[in-house]
């Protein structure tokens, strides 16, 4: 058997049925990883380049027998089958699928930045990773995620929708 490697996973919609395009991807990871945990969903005002619709963001954990490469290559390849088009740099998007985490490595290559380098400024990636892996230490700083959301104060522009995305193998 491969050896398994658990991961943290950030994702956001801001383009057509945001909701659908989070339930697509999720949908579509027990090709490359056995999802464990699957957050609320969070509205979130777009932070970098405002002038785009606001996102809906929720975070995933998970299993994967994947390397951080071939998964960083299956979430593209999922990306592209829900739709994404790439456009400008933090424009809007029909999907976007992150690696947060990949268990304590870090990782600094081209195209490939784990833990993901701004995720202390992130809300929209740390509310939703609290409500499942709020204990998860960054490699680095030492910081937890909890630590990291606390940090940042009273989280402006990002409000917990009562909704929720289902992982696959759990009944509807």
């Amino acid at each position: 058997t491969l050896p398994v490697k658990r991961v943290l996973l950030g994702m956001g919609s801001n383009l057509g049925d945001r909701l659908a395009n989070l339930r697509s991807a999720v949908d579509g990871m027990p090709a490359f990883m056995q999802v464990e945990a699957v957050s609320p969903v969070y509205e979130t005002a777009p932070m970098y380049d405002a002038d785009q619709d606001a996102y809906l963001n929720m975070a995933v954990t998970g299993l994967t027998g994947l390397e951080p490469r071939p998964l960083l290559d299956a979430l593209k390849a999922l990306e592209r089958r829900i739709g994404r088009v790439r456009s400008r740099r933090y424009g809007p998007r029909s999907i976007d699928l992150d690696i947060v985490f990949f268990e304590d490595r870090i990782i600094r290559e081209p195209g490939l930045e784990i833990p993901h380098p701004r995720l202390e400024e992130r809300a929209f990636v740390l509310a939703p990773a609290a409500d499942i892996a709020p204990d998860w230490r960054h490699p680095e700083s030492r910081h937890t995620v909890a630590e990291y959301l606390a940090e940042l104060g009273p989280p402006e522009g990002i409000q917990r929708l009562s909704t929720s995305v289902r992982p696959p193998s759990s009944p509807q």
